[in-house]
Parts: structure tokens; C-alpha cells; sequence
């Protein structure tokens, strides 16, 4: 299907890729993978046409359709629904000339060719497309200009998927989505009729989508067969070798230098000497195996503060007055670890911004640790850094009066020991710019990170870097992601973000993917039956979750009796003290208020758990 003939492309006098060559399998599904600013992009261009290489080429079948996302997100009035219409050209030029013609054979012709390409069924299509990628009915009648950047991305990537072509082009197709919606994307891709080739950092996603691996490196290409996991022991393996070929090479090469340096100066050997230095001079040394040194995230450890650093109290928080998320009851303790789950839009960074202390609540109350720092990183952070200063400008104007080898310091922790901290931002990838970020906003040791998709420029060797450094920092960590991995090593507690309100998630990573699955549409042309041992094993699940939420029900049902038992309890000793418990009757007027005002909230806090678990059987049953 595409066969990637000696590619060489150099910039700025610099080769990027080297007579980098492959033959990708007709209906593969091909992922592309290599460090940052290894020239992944740059590939997928030339194969798009928008790169003319400098030597070689991508070849395609005669007459073969190639789809690629622009990186210019669509805009104007027309709707979503209307531009991933549009996006079939072919379908929209017969259906625009049937408008006007009256030609009545032309007409029929015309009607043939939409039947034959399924035309007619294009619009439950394109709003299949559209749900999938986390449009409602409402949205997708919207004009373009009302969404967000990230969102007229979705519409373009839903446009590109509704066309259908013979080789789609996916360049990092989830930094706009969220987990909902990669999981609808996968479901997609898995049934594509057609070739496939997508830049992803992300395991899990290349693990469930993808049939072989191409692997760039130092301009090289290389394939394989199989998902991620399979690629990383193919590839240690070789490296394995590769090392102890290296090995016994560098030991050959010392014995003839050996040979050649004793032997050259006497008659009776120096023929001998001669012909092992020709020998010495043609053996191609073989590369180390060499790994980033620059590849590093150290989070400093903040000074240990008594739990807890937030306490949530019927918090209320949102804009302008008008709330997004109402009723939070959340405690993040200092070794709290924490995934907020939920659609784009539900409310993740609102509550993130609460957190931070970047909103105040609307109502409810927020208690928050006085001495507690906290580090925020979000995207707005990388596009805002200055491309014409270095690292170290950046680092020194917030570490103001500190010496240089403190700022250096900080700087090296993240991977930019030396002349690398002088380098301008405008010269660093996506992913060097993210660990930039990183570094500004922990400078100061904070007791609690939270970090809002902080892997959307980092390689899967970067975010291993960083899921290895989370696991050793020492304050609390609130993760906003859609990297199901980075999700999975790193928190231990999931809160979902739906509904105007945050609420615990009880149950792991694979329940709330199978919770999500559960009432998301499903892809256009994949199976929607279950064979009988997958429909036993769900039963038995939707068992075991009906059992857990009867028992949350009833408890939460007995402890509704027993608060409300005290509130009466109470009452009485306020309006008729004879009758009162002696525990009540000898507190004071001003003591009993108090005490029924914090008994009031616990019993709405008890009511709201009881119509969780009761709303969530319905569910269940229905």
C-alpha cells in the first residue's frame, strides 16, 4: 500500500531523516513512534505531499485517497454536523448538481452513484462520528467559531474520519480528546477498512489499535510487528545484541591495534601488521546503545505539612457567579494521589483552578493548609513561555535573588544541564518546552502538584521519565490525562468530574473504561454483539456492582435514620429541655445550633450518597 523509498530530508542544514526506508502491509494499521523531534511529523508530511523530500519519496497506488488533519482548525458559521458532511466532496458535488439538474437520465445516474457510495446514510453517519468525538445533538448545530481550538480540532479529525480515505494520516489524533473520547477513537480505528499510519506517545492506545510499530530513530526507520509492548522487547533484544556485538567488536579492534603497535617496526611481521591495520581501518564501528541523558524530571520534596492540605465542605465553585460544579465534599491528604475523570467540559479544569486556588468557591466552604504551596501546570503554560529567551531567563526572573547554581540546579533536574539551559525556547521541541513548564511551576518544592494533561508534547520514554519521578516525589499529586497508563502508575484514587458535581469513582481505571463503554455509542462497523463467555463475565460484574451498590444504599439508608434520630434528638433539648437527652441538655442554646448546623450537612451529604447509589441501581437494572 505505501512503500517509503530512501527519504532523506534536511532543514536548517541539519539531516532530520537519513535514506530512512519501509514498506508498510497493505490494511496495516502502522504506528508511528520516536523521540521527540526525531522527525515524526516531518515524515508524515512528506507522505501527505505538504514536504518535498531531498531525496526518495512515499509511493502510493495510482488513484488511492490520503486523508490528513491540518494543523488549522476549521472556523466560520457552519456547523460541525455541516463540515464533516462536506467533508465527502464526492458525495457533495452529486448532491449539489441532483439540485439542479433535470436532465432526468443524468438524474439517474447521479442517484446510482449515491446509492453505490452509501450517500444516503451519511448524515446518521456523520453524527455517529460526531457523538464519539463528545458532540451532543445540541453542539453539533453550533457554529464552528463557538467552539474552543481543541474542539474545532475534534471536528476536523471527525471530518477527516467520515471521508474514509484509502490511507489515513494521524498525527497525535488524542492531544485533543478526552479519555471518553480516545476510547470511542479506538473502538473506530480498530474496524478501519483501510492503511493506517498514527504518531501516538501513547501505550495503551498503540497497544489496542495498532499492528506494527515504526520506529524512527537517528533518521532510521525501522518495523515491526505487533503493538507497544511487543515493539519494547523486540527492540531491547536487539539492543541487547547490538551492545554485545559492540563488545566483542571494541575487544577485536584492541587486540589488532595491539598486534599492529608491536609488530610494525620489526621486518618479519610488518606484512602481517600491514594487513591487520587495512583490516582495522574497514571495520564500521557499531553505534552504542545510547539513551537521553537529557531525559529527566527530579520534583524536589516539599517540607512535610499535618494532613489534611484541602478540605471540600459542600463546595460550589464556578464563574461569574454562576456555578459549574456544586455539592464537592473532598479531603486530598499530603500522599493523596489523585485522577480526575470526566468528558471535556464536565468540569475537570474548573475543579483543578479550585484546587489551586485559582477560583474561590461560590458557596460551601474550602479549608486549605496556610503554609501549603502549590504547583499548576496546564498547556497555557507551554505556549506561553518567550521563544526568544532561554530556559534560564525564564527560571531566573521567578527564582529573583537566588545565586545562579540554585537556578542551574533547578534547571538540571529537568534536563537541561550546561549550554542546554542557554538555548532560546523557540529552539526547543514541544516536549523540552513541557519540561521547561515543569520545572517553573516546581521551583519553589510544592506540597501538592497538579497537572492538567502534562503529557500532550512528551515521547512514551519521556512520560515513563515522568511517571517514575511522580512515583518518587513526596507531596500530593492531582492528574488531569486521557494516557490511561500514566493514569494507572500514577494515582490510587479516581474522583469523576459529571454531572455539576465531583463525586469518588469506586472501582480501578478498567471499571470506569468498562463504565464508559458501557453507555458510549458504538464505532461505525464494529461488532456490536458478545459472544456467551464475554456476556457471562459482564452479568457476573453487573452482579458484583449491583451487590456493592445495594449495601452502599443501606448503609447510607441507616446512617440517614441514625443522623436524623439525633437531629430529633436535638430539637428537643432546643424547645423542650425537660424531655432531653442528658447529653444535649447541658449544652448551651448557642452549642446545640452549631452542633444541628454541622448535624444538617452531614445528613444532606448522607441524602446525596443514598440517591447516588439508588439512581445508580436504576441504571444498573435499566
Amino acid at each position: 500500500m505505501l512503500n517509503l523509498s530512501g527519504i532523506t530530508v534536511r532543514l536548517g542544514g541539519r539531516t532530520i531523516i537519513d535514506r530512512a526506508s519501509a514498506a508498510l502491509p497493505p490494511k496495516g494499521r502502522i504506528g508511528l513512534i520516536g523521540r521527540n523531534g526525531a522527525g515524526k511529523s516531518t515524515l508524515v508530511k512528506v507522505i501527505a505531499g505538504m514536504i518535498d523530500p531531498d531525496e526518495g519519496g512515499a509511493e502510493m497506488p495510482r488513484g488511492a485517497r490520503l486523508g490528513y488533519v491540518a494543523q488549522e482548525a476549521p472556523a466560520g458559521k457552519t456547523t460541525p454536523f455541516e463540515t464533516v458532511l462536506a467533508a465527502d466532496i464526492e458525495r457533495a458535488a452529486l448532491m449539489t448538481e441532483a439540485e439542479e439538474l433535470e436532465d432526468p437520465d443524468r438524474l439517474g445516474e447521479i442517484h446510482e452513484r449515491l446509492g453505490a457510495i452509501d450517500a444516503y446514510t451519511a448524515p446518521s453517519r456523520a453524527s455517529r462520528i460526531l457523538v464519539g468525538l463528545g458532540f451532543d445533538e445540541e453542539a453539533q448545530h453550533r457554529s464552528l467559531d463557538s467552539f474552543s481550538g481543541g474542539w474545532r480540532m475534534r471536528v476536523a479529525l471527525a471530518a477527516l474520519l467520515f471521508s474514509q480515505p484509502d490511507l489515513l494520516l494521524l498525527d497525535e489524533p488524542s492531544n485533543h480528546l478526552d479519555l471518553e473520547a480516545v476510547l470511542w477513537l479506538e473502538d473506530f480505528l480498530k474496524s478501519y477498512p483501510a492503511t493506517i499510519v498514527i504518531v501516538s506517545h501513547e501505550r495503551d492506545f498503540l497497544n489496542n489499535v495498532v499492528d506494527h510499530i515504526l520506529h524512527l530513530e537517528r533518521g532510521k526507520l525501522t518495523l515491526y510487528p505487533g503493538g507497544y509492548d511487543s515493539f519494547e522487547r523486540q527492540r531491547a533484544e536487539r539492543q541487547a545484541q547490538q551492545a554485545a556485538a559492540r563488545e566483542k567488536q571494541l575487544a577485536e579492534r584492541a587486540k589488532l591495534q595491539d598486534f599492529v603497535a608491536r609488530n610494525s617496526a620489526r621486518a618479519s611481521t610488518a606484512k602481517q601488521a600491514q594487513s591487520r591495520a587495512k583490516a582495522l581501518a574497514k571495520m564500521q564501528p557499531i553505534a552504542a546503545v545510547i539513551d537521553d541523558p537529557s531525559l529527566s524530571f527530579g520534583f524536589p520534596d516539599p517540607e512535610q505539612l499535618r494532613p489534611p492540605l484541602i478540605t471540600l465542605d459542600h463546595a460550589s465553585v464556578g464563574y461569574d457567579g454562576k456555578p459549574i460544579l456544586q455539592r464537592i465534599n473532598m479531603r486530598i491528604d499530603p500522599d493523596d494521589r489523585i485522577a480526575l475523570l470526566g468528558r471535556n467540559g464536565n468540569g475537570k479544569t474548573t475543579l483543578a483552578r479550585l484546587l489551586a486556588a485559582q477560583l474561590t468557591p461560590i458557596e460551601g466552604e474550602k479549608a486549605a493548609s496556610g503554609k501549603m504551596r502549590v504547583g499548576y501546570f496546564t498547556q497555557y503554560q507551554v505556549e506561553e513561555l518567550h521563544s526568544d529567551e532561554t530556559p534560564y531567563d525564564h527560571m531566573a526572573r521567578l527564582m529573583e535573588g537566588q545565586k545562579p547554581a540554585a537556578v542551574r540546579g533547578q534547571l538540571g533536574r529537568f534536563g537541561f544541564p550546561g549550554e542546554k539551559a542557554m538555548t532560546q525556547v523557540g529552539k526547543l521541541s514541544g516536549g523540552e518546552r513541557a519540561r521547561l513548564a515543569l520545572a517553573l511551576i516546581t521551583r519553589d518544592a510544592p506540597h501538592m502538584l497538579i497537572l492538567d494533561e502534562p503529557t500532550n508534547h512528551l515521547d512514551v520514554d519521556a512520560r515513563e521519565a515522568l511517571i517514575q519521578a511522580l512515583a518518587a516525589y513526596q507531596g500530593a499529586v492531582v492528574i488531569v490525562s486521557h494516557d490511561r497508563h500514566m493514569i494507572e502508575m500514577t494515582a490510587d484514587r479516581l474522583v469523576l468530574v459529571d454531572g455539576g458535581t465531583a463525586r469518588p469513582f469506586e472501582g480501578n481505571l478498567d471499571d470506569y473504561i468498562a463504565f464508559v463503554l458501557a453507555k458510549e455509542p458504538k464505532a461505525e462497523g464494529s461488532k456490536g454483539g458478545v459472544n456467551r463467555k464475554d456476556a457471562r463475565r459482564e452479568a457476573a460484574e453487573a452482579r458484583e456492582k449491583g451487590n456493592a451498590l445495594r449495601k452502599s444504599a443501606k448503609a447510607a439508608e441507616a446512617e440517614l435514620a441514625k443522623l436524623n434520630e439525633r437531629l430529633s434528638a436535638i430539637d428537643r433539648a432546643m424547645f423542650d429541655p425537660a424531655s432531653g437527652a442528658p447529653e444535649f441538655t447541658k449544652l448551651t442554646m448557642t452549642e446545640l445550633m452549631k452542633l444541628r448546623g454541622a448535624l444538617v450537612k452531614q445528613i444532606e451529604a448522607a441524602e446525596v450518597s443514598w440517591m447516588e447509589a439508588s439512581e445508580a441501581l436504576e441504571a444498573l437494572a435499566a
